[in-house]
């Protein structure tokens, strides 16, 4: 992949806060910080609930079902906000004194995603008198429908994009649904129920439900169920979802996470008291997400729904194994499709591909989403991966780059030519499909000529954004601790990343692909310890080189008890 480090741009001011390092400041508006009060992510400034369009409609609904005693069934997704949400659902309404809540969540390979007339049937047996879904339903017509016809009352919990047609379920609650003035349009999944579970709690307050008999849950002891679903499902970290990260971190590092979410760090050798949201979203949520890509996603739910330690540390382990075997197969398809782009010869004249389409017929149907992600990561281009699903069709999984929106290509190939696509739904920057098998060449040359109009002014070189460089007296352990703790740091709210010029004094190999880096400053003589993760070893190490320039960041790296600081490398270049 071709890339260059670019440095922000300085911002015009850096607001003043008492025991604010001065880098922290200039760090933060980077990041459209203009005051030291928008740090502040108290709850206090959440969003309020009377702003999502509809949620108050549904804790009405909620609270009649409570009331009446009424099978509230929850239909949620295959990942970890869909396992989130799903928990948090359960968890809360049974808080609250719901007396009949069940879930289903399907087998993701026998009946695809969302609310659809097949998992209808299969609820019905199961007598419910609300279905509720979460992280899924805007996009199901035929679903709702099939559950109106079947008596069954729906409630549409969905962060998703809306299509041109909503489902015609009792009531939806979706930020991005047409007429919701919502001010963050960022919510996850488990946020979007999290806002509902507030209105309901309002709800049943105005009503006189709570008392000593069954006394009113503080909702903010769930908030590490939204936060971790919050972050695995890699939506912008807004100000409002921010504060929902935050405030669940802080639950996680004072020991009071639920048994699954402790048990999903301890497995992943995460500590608790250290959390942040890189933990949730590169150990705890991959082996949720593992569950639904190879097996059942109802392991996931399990665990987060674990009563104790015990059985927690056991659905753990049976996670963590299914992301063994996920990182297995993963390489193996990575294998073949770096071998299919080898085999994409251009000439001198000739320019890559805007936009790849990779299939094989080996590939498995509930990882293709992460080949993709990580093959648009190498390319730097809008990439699907397919597999084959079943009845002759094709599952695909899009990820995309910064500026092309690969659900507004999706919508537009298919509007373009009707038929192509058989449905897909998703994000700007994800987003899922399919189509027929023999349509496959078609909708290769469509897609490319969509995302070619989409791209005549977006960046096709990747781009390192820099905070610049850092002076001698910076890499310093009290600042790296400092930056750790001082997000959330994630999506659109990224982690600081600084670079420069140093001098190397020892490169080895660890592991089978990780560069181990020993670096000074020209002209100091401290050196510091670097690494960088899953480097190309045909390039690296280099040992006849002297200097590199470098985009890294800040670490605290623990060892036998010992914290000492130690450069994550982003980026490496020769000088």
């Amino acid at each position: 992949m071709n890339a260059r480090v670019q440095r922000r741009a300085a911002p015009e001011q850096v607001f003043d806060a008492p025991g604010l390092p001065p880098l922290l400041a200039r760090v933060y508006a980077a990041r459209g910080i203009a005051s030291a009060n928008e740090l502040e992510l108290t709850l206090a400034h959440l969003l309020p609930p009377s702003t999502l369009k509809s949620s108050e409609a549904a804790g009405r609904m909620l609270a009649d079902a409570l009331a009446d005693e009424q099978h509230i069934l929850v239909v949620g997704d295959y990942d970890a906000d869909g396992a989130t949400s799903t928990a948090l659902a359960l968890t809360v309404l049974r808080a609250m004194g719901a007396a009949n809540v069940s879930y289903l969540v399907p087998n993701r390979f026998e009946y695809g995603y969302g609310l659809t007339p097949a998992i209808v049937e299969l609820a019905k047996p199961l007598g419910p008198d609300i279905i509720v879904t979460v992280d899924n339903g805007i996009s199901s017509l035929e679903g709702v429908a099939a559950a109106r016809a079947a008596g069954i009352a729906t409630l549409v919990t969905d962060h998703h994009l809306a299509g041109r047609q909503l489902p015609d379920a009792d009531v939806i609650v979706n930020p991005n649904q047409p007429g919701c003035n919502f001010a963050s349009k960022s919510l996850a999944g488990v946020g979007v129920m999290f806002y509902c579970l507030l209105a309901l709690r309002a709800e049943l307050r105005q009503r006189g439900w709570f008392s000593d008999a069954r006394p009113e849950p503080n909702l903010a002891d769930y908030l590490d169920l939204v936060a971790l679903g919050t972050v695995a499902d890699v939506v912008p970290l807004d100000r409002n979802n921010r504060i929902l990260v935050d405030a669940g971190l802080k639950r996680i590092r004072a020991g009071r996470a639920c048994h699954g979410i402790a048990a999903l760090l301890e497995v992943a050798n995460r500590q608790q008291g250290r959390a942040v949201a890189s933990d949730l979203g590169f150990a705890a949520g991959p082996r949720l997400n593992a569950a639904g890509r190879l097996d059942d996603i109802s392991v996931g739910i399990e665990c987060l729904l674990a009563p104790d330690a015990h059985r927690a540390r056991a659905l753990a382990a049976d996670l963590d194994g299914l992301n063994r075997d996920r990182r297995a197969i993963e390489l193996g398809m990575q294998r073949d499709a770096q071998a299919q782009l080898d085999a994409m010869v251009f000439d001198d004249a000739e320019q890559p591909p805007v936009a790849y389409c990779l299939y094989d017929a080996g590939w498995h149907e509930g990882v293709v989403g992460i080949l993709a992600s990580r093959i648009k990561d190498r390319v730097h281009r809008p990439t699907i991966a397919f597999a084959d699903g079943a009845g002759g069709e094709l599952k695909g999984s899009a990820r995309s780059i910064k500026g092309i929106h690969i659900r507004d290509v999706l919508d537009a190939v298919a509007t373009r030519n009707p038929g192509l696509v058989s449905k897909f739904g998703g994000h700007a920057m994800a987003a899922g499909l399919s189509l027929p098998a023999e349509s496959l060449d078609a909708f290769r040359k469509a897609f490319i000529a969509e995302v070619a109009r989409h791209a005549e002014d977006v960046e096709l070189d990747a781009v390192i954004e820099s905070d610049g460089a850092l002076s001698a007296a910076e890499f310093d352990l009290q600042l790296a601790e400092a930056l750790r703790f001082a997000g959330p740091w994630g999506q659109h709210f990224p982690e600081p990343v600084f670079d420069g010029v140093f001098n190397v004094v020892d490169q080895r190999l660890v592991g089978s692909n990780h560069l181990k880096m020993v670096l000074s400053l020209p002209g100091e003589s401290t050196v510091m310890d670097a690494i960088q993760f899953n480097v190309d070893t045909a390039s690296w190490p280099q040992p006849e080189l002297s200097q590199v320039r470098a985009a890294y960041r800040l670490d605290v790296n623990q060892y036998r008890g010992r914290n000492s600081l130690q450069l994550m490398i982003d980026h490496l270049e020769p000088v």
